[in-house]
């Protein structure tokens, strides 16, 4: 019933804000050195207690510095930080780094901010992301289409990733996530249990690819997104 959906959107809210603020930056701040394995253990516990699992569909590449993510929500980063073992710089807007716990969680958490408004924002996009793979020999995680989604379909990549995959001749591979709406859907403020689908798609060499690569993958993240809800009936 909606009402009880609409009551567990509010539960799962204060779970997620709570383990951030108590949990997450607390740790962060007393154990620096271990902050992959902290954002792990804590967003697995955050499934958990949503009453929410993780489906994996593929293998990450180790060798890919770039990884191109749909986004829905909130349940995207906490679904993929629980089932990875590596930590990863996320690409997030400046406006998020300004939010008061979520804010100083990415701080701490040594992410990468990107200002949409300055056209100064992609060459220090850029310059993060170079620093970010070449010295910290930490992978990059984007959003390529650059905000929440509400639709099926895809919403336009932004340039910024092409652009440094190609200038930095990076390793890539598409990840679809599909299923993390309906475990928080934060434009209807619903939420139910169930399950999160990651879909590790072919990575590809960006000096080796042709010229129309980047359209190519968002072709085969959509076409995935819509074979997953023909077959499956999971919606992204």
């Amino acid at each position: 019933m909606k009402i009880f959906a609409k009551i567990r959107f509010y539960w799962g809210a204060f779970i997620i804000s709570s383990i951030v603020a108590l949990g997450m930056i607390p740790l962060l701040y007393i154990f620096p050195k271990y902050k992959g394995s902290i954002m792990h253990y804590l967003n697995r516990l955050i499934l958990l207690l949503l009453g929410a699992r993780v489906e994996k569909v593929g293998d990450r590449d180790p060798d890919a510095q770039l990884f191109l993510i749909n986004h829905q929500g909130i349940i995207d980063i906490i679904a993929m930080e629980a089932i990875e073992n590596t930590h990863w710089s996320w690409v997030a807007k400046k406006e998020l780094f300004e939010t008061p716990w979520f804010g100083r969680l990415l701080k701490r958490g040594d992410m990468i901010s990107v200002d949409r408004e300055n056209k100064a924002g992609l060459v220090k996009l850029f310059k993060d992301t170079q620093n970010s793979i070449e010295n910290k020999n930490r992978a990059i995680a984007i959003f390529p289409e650059g905000t929440r989604a509400s639709t099926q379909a895809l919403l336009p990549f932004k340039s910024g990733p092409k652009f440094i995959a190609q200038k930095l001749g990076l390793r890539i591979q598409p990840i679809v996530i599909v299923g993390s709406k309906w475990i928080l859907n934060e434009h209807n403020k619903t939420a139910h249990s169930g399950s999160v689908r990651v879909i590790y798609l072919q990575s590809l060499d960006v000096k080796k690819a042709s010229k129309e690569w980047y359209e190519e993958i968002c072709k085969q993240m959509q076409d995935t997104i819509n074979y997953q809800e023909k077959e499956y009936g999971i919606n992204r």
